[in-house]
């Protein structure tokens, strides 16, 4: 049996989110080795974002179950996103920026070709694909 093959014949991904600098970055490697092992062909990340009144809420959250890393967690999400805990451009909010966007990314890249992830999606096929009918088609006719 090939490990790299999805059992179902149906390929799969999946998404680190949020990545967290300074809290959970670290667990990145094993996640994707996890992933690999479960027989995902691909995967992606996202690094924490914190809008309008997330920000309070993981602030405080923050506080109470990590007190010893509030400020430097915090300090690595401004950085992420250019000074504010939260950034709503596109491209932005996805990535990040700075350098610990790059690092974040530099070990999500290594993790992924070590986990043998970084492979092309397939081509999909419609080949078994039935448009829907049946009498539940009709319920609203």
């Amino acid at each position: 049996m090939d490990l790299l093959q999805p059992r179902a014949g149906v390929p799969a991904g999946m998404m680190v989110a949020p990545v967290i600098p300074g809290l959970t970055d670290h667990e990145v490697p094993g996640i994707l080795s996890a992933a690999a092992s479960a027989r995902a062909i691909l995967c992606g990340f996202v690094p924490v974002r914190l809008p309008l009144d997330v920000a309070p809420l993981f602030e405080d959250w923050l506080g109470r179950h990590y007190p010893d890393r509030r400020d430097k967690v915090l300090t690595r999400i401004r950085s992420l996103r250019g000074g504010k805990l939260n950034d709503s451009q596109f491209y932005g909010r996805m990535h990040g920026q700075g350098v610990w966007s790059e690092q974040i990314e530099t070990v999500f890249e290594m993790a992924k070709r070590k986990a043998g992830l970084d492979r092309e999606f397939p081509e999909l096929s419609i080949q078994h694909f039935r448009p829907p009918g049946g009498p539940q088609m009709t319920l609203f006719d």
